[in-house]
Formats: C-alpha cells, sequence, structure tokens
C-alpha cells in the first residue's frame, strides 16, 4: 500500500507544513499568552517534521518544491475542513486530523525502502507540543458546559474528511475488494487510536 519514496516523503512534507501553517494561525488568533506558548509547541513540532523530510528529498538530490507540489491542493482542501468557528475548533480539528495523519503515515512507512522506513517513523513519531494541546483543550472543555458535544460532533465530522485525505495516499492495484481488504485494518487502528485521543480529552469519538 505504501506509495513510492519520493510522493511518500513529499506529501507527508506538504502535510507538516500545513499543519505548521494551522497551529501558527491559532497561536495568532488566541489573545492568551499560556495558550500561545502551548500551542506554539505543537506548531514548532510540525515545523520540524517538515524540515526532517525535506532534509531527506534534498539528500536524496531532489528539489523538495518539484517533489511536494503535486500534493498542494490536496493540502490547501484539508485546510479548509479543519478551520472551526473559533480557535478552539480549530485546535481540535488540527490535533484530531493531523494526530490520524501521523499515525497513518507512520504505518506506511513501514514499507519503505531499506533503512527509510525506521527513520521516517521515528521523525513523524514525535509528540513535542501534543501534551499541551491536550491541557489547553481540556481547560477550555471546563471551562464551557456547552464546549463538550459541540467539539465532538466537530471531532467526528473530521474523521471522514481527514481518512478520505490518508486513502489518496495509498498505492491500490485496481482490484477493490482486494485493496479494500488491506487497507481496513490500517483504517481501524487509525480509528482506534482517534478514538483514544477523544477519550484523553473526556470527547466521546
Amino acid at each position: 500500500m505504501t506509495p513510492e519514496l519520493l510522493p511518500f516523503l513529499g506529501r507527508a512534507a506538504v502535510l507538516q507544513m500545513l499543519a505548521f501553517e494551522a497551529y501558527s494561525r491559532i497561536v495568532a488568533d488566541v489573545p492568551d499568552l499560556a495558550i500561545k506558548d502551548a500551542v506554539a509547541q505543537s506548531a514548532g513540532a510540525a515545523l520540524s517534521r517538515h524540515e526532517g523530510l525535506v532534509a531527506e528529498i534534498r539528500r536524496r538530490g531532489d528539489d523538495p518544491i518539484e517533489v511536494m507540489q503535486p500534493f498542494a491542493d490536496v493540502a490547501a482542501r484539508l485546510s479548509g475542513v479543519i478551520t472551526g468557528e473559533d480557535w478552539r475548533e480549530s485546535l481540535l480539528g488540527a490535533f484530531v486530523a493531523f494526530g490520524l495523519l501521523d499515525d497513518f503515515f507512520i504505518r506506511l512507512a513501514e514499507g519503505l525502502p531499506g533503512d527509510f522506513g525506521p527513520r521516517a517513523a521515528q521523525l513523524l513519531s514525535t509528540t513535542t507540543g501534543e501534551d499541551a494541546t491536550v491541557r489547553v483543550l481540556r481547560a477550555a472543555i471546563e471551562q464551557d458546559r456547552t464546549l463538550p458535544s459541540l467539539l465532538a460532533m466537530w471531532g467526528r465530522r473530521l474523521v471522514g474528511d481527514t481518512l478520505l485525505v490518508a486513502r489518496a495516499a495509498l498505492h491500490v492495484t485496481g482490484n477493490v475488494e482486494n485493496d479494500e481488504l488491506r487497507i481496513e485494518p490500517v483504517l481501524t487502528e487509525l480509528i482506534a487510536a482517534h478514538t483514544r485521543r477523544m477519550d484523553e480529552l473526556g470527547l466521546t469519538s
């Protein structure tokens, strides 16, 4: 199911850039300095992952922009999907979508050739900022009794759109039945990980 190495790198690098942009917008939107600092950690982690993937593209003698360009439209569409009505929805959107996609690309990395698979998995496994994001969302939920139901509904909406982005990265054979049998276990793992994240926030998935 894993695509060729350069498409993997290009798509993953674009998505990490998008994560950096999404978290950075939230930093700009919130008035509270402590929240800005917490969310900035997630932005910094995404930027670090992006730079690591770009460095790998350059190491192979390719132009990162050319490798990433085919996936720019997908990233732009996802950006519109995960942007909420306020910073709290947008933060959950980033937390849910990029958490799912990081899990997915770590899983895909197992099929990459040579020694890059373990390196990619290690790079994408960096969770710096995730704990701070969870604390911010928990605090927001505790302060607003109407928020849990709204965020739970928002989280459920995000999953389907994010999984479409994930599926688009898969190498399929054209045999629909066989492809679905291979894809289903991966998607099941992603949903389970998503459920754990929502549980950590005290939200139903």
